[in-house]
């Protein structure tokens, strides 16, 4: 079958009352177990309860057994997509711009999560103890600080070009040492057990992101973590589809994301990690296509030519 472009996809799902063709049943002759990735962000009983609602739905609505996959770093569900052992995944920018490169561009990016108010970003930034006298980057100067992960845009790949293209300084030069904690909220608690100094993580706004959700789960105190630092806004990341699979596959699963939000309200409450205090909340989904992330496949190049480099 001719593989589906990004182009051709975005004009599919754009059509009005889309509704897929009667052949659209062949795909789950050949496709009866549907598996998608999920990333290690947050721990693994959270990654699961937050994303169960959202599997099932997927079974429901596409009439095909749908299952998790995850590992226990970005990289494997990476290597599980170029290894066709997934047909989707939700990916960071710069994860999607590894399994890019590592299927040779065999991938479709087809949609990324979009905010009350528009937005279709977020933000890198930097945290530490309130308590910890470090108030700026300048203070963390020979500090240990924590990246998330080789694969993640705002915990590793956003931060590291940013310090050294805008900020001045390379961080294995300027901080003692430059630990990868393996996950956004493994970063976060180092901090707040005095393992790292600092950390790279994410937020959405000042009200939502990976520290404020871990108070409001319990799992650290309100008010023991600050930021010291914010990157420029980053794409959000795409939910991304093997491009071998049944152009039909892609669209039913693309539709059935899209209607998620309205069609099961509570459930993508659960799955989004919606805050009823939240004035900008997750909202839904729009169309993207490889384009909107290419900035992120020529800033991963710029850091493996760093790595050459040094």
């Amino acid at each position: 079958m001719k593989l589906l472009t990004s182009t051709a996809l975005l004009a599919l799902m754009m059509t009005p009352a889309f509704v897929a063709p009667a052949a659209a049943e062949g795909w789950k002759d050949d496709y009866q177990v549907v598996k998608f990735g999920i990333l290690s962000g947050e721990n693994e009983q959270d990654r699961l309860e937050r994303n169960e609602p959202l599997r099932s739905y997927l079974e429901e609505t596409l009439g095909v057994k749908v299952e998790f996959f995850t590992a226990g770093n970005y990289d494997g569900v990476v290597q599980a997509m170029a290894a066709d052992q997934i047909e989707f995944a939700s990916f960071g920018s710069s994860s999607y711009a590894a399994v890019y490169n590592a299927t040779n561009g065999g991938v479709i990016p087809f949609l990324t999560s979009q905010k009350l108010n528009g937005n279709t970003g977020y933000r890198s930034i930097v945290v530490t103890r309130c308590d910890s006298g470090i108030k700026s980057l300048a203070d963390a100067k020979g500090k240990v600080h924590a990246f998330a992960d080789p694969d993640s845009t705002s915990g590793y790949a956003v931060p590291y070009f940013n310090f050294i293209e805008k900020e001045g300084f390379k961080p294995e030069e300027y901080f003692s040492a430059v630990p990868f904690s393996g996950s956004h909220e493994a970063g976060v608690q180092g901090v707040v057990n005095g393992t790292f100094n600092t950390a790279s993580t994410y937020q959405n706004n000042d009200e939502d992101g990976v520290y404020q959700r871990m108070e409001n789960k319990g799992m650290i105190d309100e008010g023991v973590v600050c930021k010291i630092w914010e990157s420029p806004e980053i794409t959000s990341g795409p939910w991304t589809a093997r491009a071998s699979l049944p152009e039909e596959m892609i669209a039913d699963f693309a539709e059935a994301m899209k209607a998620f939000p309205t069609a099961r309200p509570e459930d993508y409450k659960v799955y989004s990690s919606f805050d009823p205090e939240d004035p900008n909340p997750d909202n839904g989904y729009v169309e993207v296509d490889h384009e909107r992330y290419q900035w992120i496949v020529d800033m991963r190049e710029w850091l493996r030519q760093q790595r050459r480099g040094g």
